[in-house]
This record gives C-alpha cells, structure tokens and sequence, in this order.
C-alpha cells in the first residue's frame, strides 16, 4: 500500500508555547500526535518525550521481555503482538515522563494524550491515551476510530450526556487517563484493513474543540487532500480555536 502524508501544526492565537508534538515517518509507517499539559511550558517536555520514546520502541527491532507472553498466543497474531507492543511503549513514555518530572520540580504533574498509527502492508494499527483523536474518511463518510479518554466521555456513555451538550461544559478536558500523568496506562487499540482511497486523520483536541466531526468532513471532502491539514488547522483558527493546534493526514494506495 503507498502512502502520502502530511502536518500541520500552529500554536494558535493565545498560546505562547506549543505543547503539541508529532511524528510521520513514512519509511517505517508511523505518525503520532502528543498533546501535553503542565506549566512552565513541562507539556513540551512530555508531548516531545512521548514522540521520541514510541518512535525508538517501535523502531527497535527487539522484542521487549514485557511482550513475549503475547508471542505464546496459538495462533500467533502479528496484529495482537503489534498493539502489545503499542501498549508497552505507551507505559514506557509513561515511566519516563514520571521519572523527568521526579527530577525536575519545574515539570510536576505534566503528562500527553498520544495517538498513533502505525501502516504495515494493507493493515492500520491504532493506540491512544487521551483525547487526541484518529479518524477515517471513506467513500464520503467520517468515522471516528478513538473514544476520549475523559470525563465527560464517560457521562456520555453513561447516557447522563448528550454529545452536543458535551461541547459546552466547562469540564470538557478533564482526563481519566494521560501518558506520565496517571502512571501506567491501558491505551485502546484496535486494526483495521485499509482500502485504496482511505484517508487518516490524527489530530489534538485544538482541532475538534471549535469543529464537530461534521464540520471536520466538510473540510475533507471540499479540499484536496495535499493541502488538508492546511485547511483543517485554518478551519479551527477560523472557527476561534485558541489552543495548539496538529493534524497529520495519511491517505493510502493501491
């Protein structure tokens, strides 16, 4: 399957830092996005510590001790043994965060959502933490492929909230778990088959806190595709989006 890929990132109108961080290297198949959090600018240390430490696990041709319990699996599955090792180096950002911020006061309490992609042959492998989001656009429909890791998510599939009403509540960000934030972490995970014509969004919450998801697929099917992650960021300014913002666009080929 051939590749083209795309990023974009601004820091937004009202920030004076980005504590947004991203990867696409097409060589190996691999894009995230890190959105950190904590003061003194600490959201760059982690969102950057974050990138830098999936992108060495998932680079490293080893197999870490922490996943050859999944390799006894009978029938083996290169799909299972993948997201393992996207679950093992999620923790392994966790733990070296932590340790960063135990050994420098000014980085206390920081931590990132992640989300990744990873491309091998006609397969997409999916992980995040957080609520930095990865999306699919097929035959004119947007599918959202993460559920947030937050609060207010989880009043929503409590059925105490609706979505639109989610939009608004000034509780929004608060997450249920973070990479060096909440210690060890359950990323979700998941594959799927990519077709020819597929596109894939990976995007921070400056993205889709001014734009809903249909407004984000007006923008994909109104722009062609070698400047949409131009388009989406200037779509979130324009909307009044004040925060970081970062998309990486991947769409596949026969």
């Amino acid at each position: 399957m051939h590749l083209e890929c795309y990023a974009r990132t601004d820091p937004g109108p009202v920030r004076e830092h980005n504590e947004d961080a991203f990867l696409v290297d097409q060589d190996i198949g691999v894009f995230v996005i890190a959105d950190g959090m904590g003061g003194h600018a600490a959201g760059e240390v982690a969102s950057r510590m974050a990138v830098e430490t999936v992108r060495e696990l998932l680079e490293d041709e080893g197999d870490p001790e922490e996943t050859r319990l999944v390799r006894d699996i009978e029938p083996q599955d290169p799909a299972v043994v993948l997201r393992e090792r996207l679950r093992y180096a999620m923790n392994q950002a966790s733990v070296r965060i932590r340790r960063e911020s135990e050994a420098r006061p000014e980085t206390r309490g920081m931590g990132t959502t992640v989300v990744v992609l990873v491309v091998e042959g006609e397969q997409a492998h999916f992980a995040h933490v957080g609520d930095s989001r990865a999306y699919l656009y097929r035959d004119g429909r947007l599918v959202r492929l993460t559920r947030d890791h937050t609060v207010v998510q989880q009043e929503i599939d409590a059925g105490r909230l609706t979505a639109e009403l989610a939009r608004l509540v000034p509780h929004k960000h608060i997450l249920t778990q973070s990479v060096g934030f909440h210690g060890p972490v359950e990323p979700d995970t998941t594959t799927r088959v990519i077709l020819p014509g597929d596109v894939f969004i990976l995007c921070s919450d400056g993205l889709t806190d001014p734009l809903d998801d249909d407004q984000i697929r007006k923008v994909v099917e109104g722009t062609k595709f070698d400047v949409l992650a131009d388009a989406l960021v200037e779509a979130a300014l324009q909307a009044g989006g004040e925060d970081n913002v970062t998309v990486v666009t991947v769409a596949a080929s026969a």
